[in-house]
């Protein structure tokens, strides 16, 4: 199907669901949602951005940026999921908890709003893995009209480009909880030292990366292509010098890079002195 094609479908979809809220992270799926939400619907979307101790200040920046730029309205409210034993726990039930308060708020501030629905920008690709936050989508009647499209992330890419949209071919992106590996209780000082950590290695330049956190001990995956980037010797003492600065007492380069869902294991060769 023409890109043409695939918008008008998206648009129509959107058109039938009416005056929604959506659930807006600044990431690609849900930045290409509101753009063509608020093509659609105008003053009729609000994007709501919830913030917690698990979202990064340079992500709530971004989303205030992004929101300004399609034009739509916006708002940040506050989410307490940090709050509830449950989530900080760390199950592979967590993002179920995370996303329940999400719903909780956007419902809450659709009605406030008077719009009629909520929705988000889950997509087709979601389907293939684990995703217990789908579930509380279900609870809340949260709508996914790129997944109700069938758009995949690949898709997702190109529509965004050829909008104009600059998340195009932004990195992945994660709540800082998902660095702290299943089963290993969340920690908010540990949520504030990741956040300072991976600060640091973006402003080095690398684009797609995470930092793991267990205990004091910070594993670093950088992307493949980006890593013959380590064999400077300066930028490598460079990175491990800047997360060793914001806190932990020993780093450690996977030489596997990284790879989505990295969190769930502790697998790595340790720099000795990192």
């Amino acid at each position: 199907m023409k890109p043409e094609q695939r918008l008008l479908e998206i648009r129509n979809i959107i058109s039938s669901i009416g005056p929604m809220a959506v659930g807006f992270s600044a990431g690609v799926d849900s930045t290409l949602l509101l753009k063509l939400a608020r093509d659609v619907l105008g003053a009729h979307v609000v994007a709501v951005t919830t913030v917690s101790a698990s979202l990064p200040a340079s992500e709530r920046e971004e989303a205030g940026r992004l929101a300004r730029f399609i034009g739509a309205r916006h708002r940040f409210v506050e989410s307490d999921e940090t709050s509830d034993s449950r989530y900080l726990a760390n199950t592979n039930r967590r993002c179920y908890f995370c996303k329940s308060e999400l719903f909780r708020i956007l419902r809450g501030e659709a009605e406030r709003l008077g719009l009629g629905a909520i929705a988000y920008g889950a997509q087709r690709d979601d389907l293939g893995e684990f995703r217990p936050g789908m579930e509380a989508a279900k609870e809340y009647g949260a709508r996914a009209p790129l997944l109700e499209a069938g758009l995949g992330k690949t898709e997702i890419r190109s529509l965004s480009r050829a909008l104009g949209l600059p998340t195009w071919d932004k990195p992945a992106m994660a709540c800082l909880s998902s660095r702290i590996p299943h089963g290993t209780a969340i920690d908010l000082d540990d949520l504030a030292r990741v956040e300072r950590a991976e600060e640091g290695v973006r402003s080095l330049g690398f684009r797609l990366f995470r930092v793991r956190a267990m205990g004091n001990r910070a594993r670093v995956e950088i992307a493949r292509e980006e890593m013959p980037r380590l064999e400077d010797l300066l930028l490598r003492e460079s990175l491990l010098r800047s997360i060793r600065h914001s806190g932990f007492a020993e780093v450690v380069l996977d030489p596997e890079g990284y790879r989505a869902g990295g969190g769930a294991s502790f697998r790595a060769v340790s720099e000795e002195g990192g």
